[in-house]
Order: structure tokens, then C-alpha cells, then sequence
């Protein structure tokens, strides 16, 4: 995405002056082509947590081991992070339609594909067109937001779309269970592959991108020469790191969200069948709730969030927090603590969004979009890093006679902690001296 355009030109003295475009107004219609949108960003959110009710069927049909599950899981969000770059530069030049119309049947091929997978190749196959084939979900509708929404709106739009993409998640939970009960998991990507025809007919129905004001104030603003090009991208993120707090910010991102994708994506289901003996539907109620109180969890700290030092601090705290639960389902066996302590987590997990505002105050403002775009990346590319390693950890149990459980929480717990202290001693941002909170 190109965030460091140049501002236009002043008027010179006794010229023309320029025209000042008027903010985007919001209209019904417009509002209908976000929600649109935002039907592929829910779909996206389901096939990032199918793992948690699909993990046991798709061992016991494939017999696959933990490592082996770990990278089904992995496979998705590491095509989904590392198209975050390029999806971002269709955007400038192509727009938020086409992009989206273009790359989204790439998850209809991938969820068909897998319903219909005779090995674990063809399996990981579809994950990863799913993942490639999702990668503009999120990033088109935050765009088409800041593109037709004026700032006073930005926040209640957002608040839209990511209820709308709790839709998809609240899905992977019970009404998964049951389906799968009824049928299989082929059915569960069958189905998922339908709404997903069914959200991209929607797309192509009713999102036509309306002509912005800055655009008709200087049509010849986007000349070719000044359009993005992936290179270009990549060079624009490479001052980034010689900022010295980038990289502790990075190790932070990294694990963050990961810790509850990993969680609640995929060895939430595994770990309340196989350690207690929980019925999938009864697994599925237990996300269901994780999920509730994971959609409540970020708007909380949104309205709570400190700003200033405190900020960083309390990630910090929360990460510091999240490792220790993760570290007592690791060492206990208790039904009581493996039910309570995700829902729990789930509630605490929205401290990952005051990273956000974390990195706003941390980059000057021509660099903020680069920023965020590199937080992105480190956030989905660590859920990826998570979900292998785990399984790495999970089948290394196994052929040592470790419970597994016990090495994947012991992971998570680990990996929260290291980049917990990374972001600890690493150079953090300096303070702002006015604390804001975003």
C-alpha cells in the first residue's frame, strides 16, 4: 500500500486555487458494499479456526501425527501472511473489486479440494490456496473504510466488520461440531466452500467502488509512474528496521496472536476429547464461548487502553499473564482448568490490539501504514510459526512418552515468554510526552 503520497502542491499566488475535496459521505449504499465485503473477511475468520473441530476427524481418517497437524494448521495463515505484501499492491493498482473477485475463488478451489482430498498432500494443497485466496479479506475492507468513510465513522465501520467476522468464528465452533457429527469433515469444507461462492456472488452483485472525492478533485493524482509495485513495497518496509524498536515490536506481534489461534484454531477441540474425553459438539459449545468472550475482549481494551508507557506495559503484563495460564493447563490435567482457563484466555486476548495504537504512537505519521503492514505480517507469519512448532512439540512427546498436551502448552507458554522479554529488553518506542491512546 502506498501511505507516503505526496500532498498536493500549494496554489501559487494570484492562481487558481485548489479545490479541497469534501470528506466521503456515507450513504446506504456504500455501507451495503462494506458489508459485502466483509462476508469474505467472516469466511476468512472461519477457515482460520476450522482446526479446533476438524483436528481429531482429520487424524484419525489420515492418521496424522501431531507435526503433521501442526502444519495443516500452519499452512493456511503462512500463504495468508507472506500475500499480505502483494495483496496490498493489487489493491493500489486494481482496486478493492477486483482484487477481492479475482483472489477469493482461489479459497473456493482450496475448501472443494479438500473436501475431496485422498491424502495429506492434497490437503495442505487446499489450505494453501485457501490462505492465498483469503489474503485480501481483512486488508479490503480496513481500505475500502479509510477510502469512502469519513474519520468520524472509521471506528464504527471497523466495529462492524470485525463483528461481522466473529460471525465466522462463532460458526467453527458448536454448529461445526454438529455438522461433522452428522456428516464429516468434508462436509464442514463443503459447506464452507458454498458461502464462500455464495459471499463472492454477493461481492460481485453489490460492491462497485464509487469514485472518491480526492479523486474527482485531481483525476490525474495516480499517474502509472507513481503507482505501487511490490518492489517498491518491499524497499518502502526496509527503513523500518533501522528504527531500533522495530524489532522487539516485531518478536512481540509475532506471538501475541498467535497464542490464540493456536489455541482456539486448532488444539482447543483435540485436548478436551483426547484428555477428557469431551464429545466434538461438547468441544465445540466450549469454543463457542472462548469465541464469545474473544469478540467482547478487544472493544474492552479498546475503551480501557492507557496510553503512554502504561500501554506497553500492560501488553507486556497480558502476554506475561497468558504464558502462565497456558503453563498451568500445561502442567495439570484438571477438566476445570483445560474448559475455564481458554475462556478465560479469550478474554484476556484483546490486549493484542493495543499493539495497534502501540505502533501508531511509535512510527512518525508518513510511516504508519508500512508499520502496520510489517505488524500484520509478523502477526499472521507467527501464527503460522506457532502451529508447526507446536506440532513439532507435540509429536517429539509422543516418541518420548510425554502427554502431548503437555509439550504444545509448554510451547505456546515458552514462546509467549521469550517474545515477551524480547520486547522487555529490547529499545521500545520512546514515550510520547502527551499519552494518547487510540
Amino acid at each position: 500500500m502506498n501511505t507516503n503520497a505526496a500532498p498536493p502542491p500549494p496554489a501559487r499566488a494570484g492562481g487558481p486555487q485548489p479545490h479541497t475535496p469534501p470528506p466521503p459521505r456515507w450513504s446506504a449504499s456504500v455501507a451495503a458494499m462494506l458489508v459485502a465485503l466483509a462476508t469474505a473477511f467472516a469466511l476468512s475468520q472461519a477457515f482460520r479456526t476450522v482446526g479446533a473441530m476438524m483436528a481429531t476427524p482429520l487424524t484419525q481418517h489420515f492418521g496424522l501425527t501431531p507435526q503433521e497437524l501442526g502444519m495443516w494448521a500452519g499452512t493456511f495463515h503462512f500463504m495468508f501472511g507472506i500475500m499480505q505484501l502483494a495483496m496490498g499492491v493489487s489493491i493500489d493498482m486494481f482496486g478493492v473489486r477486483r482484487t477481492v473477485l479475482t483472489a477469493f475463488p482461489l479459497a473456493v478451489a482450496g475448501a472443494a479440494l479438500c473436501a475431496v482430498s485422498s491424502s495429506f498432500g492434497m490437503l495442505l494443497l487446499g489450505q494453501a490456496l485457501i490462505g492465498v485466496g483469503c489474503a485480501p479479506a481483512f486488508l479490503a475492507c480496513t481500505v475500502f473504510i479509510a477510502r469512502h468513510f469519513d474519520a468520524s465513522r472509521f471506528t464504527a465501520m471497523s466495529g462492524l466488520v470485525m463483528s461481522m467476522a466473529g460471525m465466522g468464528i462463532l460458526f467453527t465452533g458448536t454448529p461445526l461440531a454438529l455438522l461433522i457429527e452428522a456428516s464429516s469433515w468434508r462436509a464442514g469444507y463443503a459447506v464452507l466452500a458454498a458461502f464462500a461462492v455464495l459471499s463472492w456472488g454477493v461481492i460481485f452483485w453489490r460492491v462497485r467502488e464509487p469514485v472518491r472525492a480526492v479523486d474527482l478533485a485531481d483525476p490525474h493524482a495516480a499517474e502509472p509512474a507513481e503507482r505501487q509495485s511490490l518492489r517498491k513495497a518491499v524497499r518502502e518496509l526496509l527503513p523500518l528496521f533501522a528504527m531500533p524498536h522495530t524489532l522487539g515490536l516485531v518478536c512481540f506481534a509475532c506471538v501475541s496472536y498467535a497464542a490464540f489461534i493456536t489455541l482456539r484454531g486448532l488444539w482447543l477441540g483435540p485436548v478436551l476429547h483426547d484428555r477428557h474425553g469431551l464429545s466434538l459438539v461438547a468441544s465445540g459449545n466450549v469454543a463457542l464461548v472462548m469465541t464469545v468472550t474473544g469478540m467482547i475482549s478487544p472493544m474492552m481494551f479498546g475503551r480501557m487502553d492507557p496510553g503512554g508507557a502504561r500501554r506497553a506495559r500492560w501488553m507486556m503484563g497480558c502476554a506475561s499473564a497468558g504464558a502462565l495460564m497456558f503453563g498451568l493447563m500445561a502442567l495439570t490435567h484438571s477438566r476445570a482448568i483445560d474448559i475455564g482457563l481458554p475462556i478465560l484466555y479469550g478474554l484476556l486476548s484483546g490486549y493484542s490490539v493495543l499493539q495497534y495504537a502501540y505502533t501508531k504512537n511509535a512510527y512518525p505519521a508518513a510511516m504508519t501504514g508500512r508499520a502496520m503492514a510489517l505488524m500484520n505480517m509478523a502477526m499472521f507469519l507467527g501464527v503460522s510459526l506457532m502451529q508447526w512448532t507446536t506440532g513439532v512439540a507435540a509429536s517429539w512427546a509422543v516418541a518420548h512418552g510425554v502427554e502431548p498436551f503437555r509439550a504444545v502448552f509448554l510451547t505456546v507458554a515458552g514462546m509467549l515468554a521469550v517474545g515477551t522479554v524480547a520486547f522487555l529488553v529490547l529499545p521500545r518506542a520512546p514515550t510520547p510526552a502527551r499519552p494518547t491512546s487510540a
